[in-house]
């Protein structure tokens, strides 16, 4: 089987596959883009492994003018920068030693050893520089075409090597297993066994993998598994999901994940996955205004028109009704509405206290009138 993709075509990343390959080592594709490239998704990062060890690619890559970052050495991990487009070259390697969260590895030469530490099948395929796809497991080429998610080997050792991969377990199967048959029974089995891995995990980590999990077209039915396997709750205390579904059908808008965790719920979210501040303050807006009664007209106002729109797709999910898409028309004219009064409007007359009281008062009155009074009109009104 033959891999055929622009991004293999392109002339920088011809140029790095080159820079190995003309120099008389092995260099292959590998991982996500191959996955990827063979399903006809999207490719954004491309990986490549070769048996050259770091320090060699270092130096050819300085013969030869392209940019190298030693972004990961000790693990043989070398960044080349060709064209503006990063490549992460990383020389073939099998562990020596794990401990859950990382591995103590030595190089080798056999693609065979290379594929038998990663995590899944599917994620285990390999293409050479013309696009030739290998299979070194035997049964990732099967499994992605009848997209199964399968761990490699026993899957309780590969988790012991790295209980993140509880959760990419679970994103994975969100991404591109098959929703109906796709999750493998004995993988789910080995996440539920494994549970107080999940512990050791830093806060980062977990974030990222829920962030990316909740990030997919459909995450229903793998967070639904998540829950019932216990993962959930060991990630998230007091999350429940059985409200996602219901949301996921009611989006008529890009998947967020950020607006998916708010509708989960659970206990101190952000520091559980420690969200950013940005996210953290959507979080926190979003909790608050599910439960609340601000129009919709107003909260296009203070939040923006998509903020705005999530939260009434929030509320629809709690109370599982179908938002009005008329109302969208009231959270764009919220949204452009510029408030006509201001506090030097009040003054000398107010000062203080007073002064806020009274322009928040007028400013309510202008939301109430579908922000139709105009400043004469509402200084004329008062306070």
């Amino acid at each position: 089987m033959k891999l055929s993709a622009d991004w293999i075509d392109a002339r920088a990343t011809r140029m790095v596959m080159d820079l190995l390959t003309g120099s008389g080592h092995g260099a292959w594709f590998v991982g996500g883009c191959v996955r990827n490239g063979l399903l006809g998704e999207p490719v954004h990062d491309i990986d490549i492994t070769t048996d050259a060890r770091p320090e060699r690619v270092m130096d050819l890559a300085q013969a030869a003018g392209i940019k190298a970052v030693p972004t990961g050495i000790d693990h043989g991990t070398v960044t080349l920068v060709q064209e503006g487009h990063p490549f992460e070259v990383t020389t073939l390697r099998r562990d020596v030693s794990t401990d859950g969260r990382r591995a103590t590895v030595a190089f080798t030469d056999r693609l065979e050893e290379d594929a038998a530490r990663r995590d899944f099948t599917m994620n285990a395929l390999y293409a050479s520089a013309d696009g030739t796809v290998l299979d070194p497991t035997g049964e990732g080429l099967a499994d992605l075409k009848g997209r199964n998610l399968r761990f490699i080997g026993e899957p309780v050792d590969r988790i012991r090597e790295d209980y993140l991969r509880i959760l990419r377990f679970f994103r994975f199967f969100a991404w591109y297993a098959d929703p109906e048959n796709g999750l493998d029974s004995e993988g789910l089995a080995a996440c539920a066994a494994e549970l107080d891995g999940i512990a050791g995990l830093s806060r980062e980590r977990l974030g990222a993998e829920m962030k990316k999990l909740l990030s997919a077209p459909d995450p229903g039915q793998a967070v639904a598994a998540m829950a019932q396997s216990g993962v959930l709750s060991r990630v998230l205390p007091g999350a429940d999901a059985r409200l996602l579904p219901v949301l996921v059908h009611l989006e008529d808008c890009p998947a967020d994940a950020i607006r998916r965790l708010a509708v989960l719920g659970g206990e101190e979210t952000a520091d559980r996955l420690r969200l950013s501040k940005a996210d953290r303050d959507r979080l926190a807006l979003f909790r608050h205004e599910m439960g609340a009664s601000t129009g919709p007209g107003e909260l296009g106002y203070r939040h923006g028109a998509e903020t705005a729109w999530d939260i009434l797709l929030l509320r629809a999910a709690i109370f599982e009704t179908v938002p009005d898409p008329a109302q969208k028309i009231v959270i764009r004219t919220g949204a452009a509405a510029t408030f006509p009064v201001r506090a030097a409007d009040l003054m000398p007359g107010l000062t203080g206290p007073a002064l806020g009281a009274a322009l928040a008062a007028i400013e309510r009155r202008w939301i109430a009138s579908g922000f139709t009074l105009d400043r004469a009109a509402l200084l004329q009104q008062g306070s």
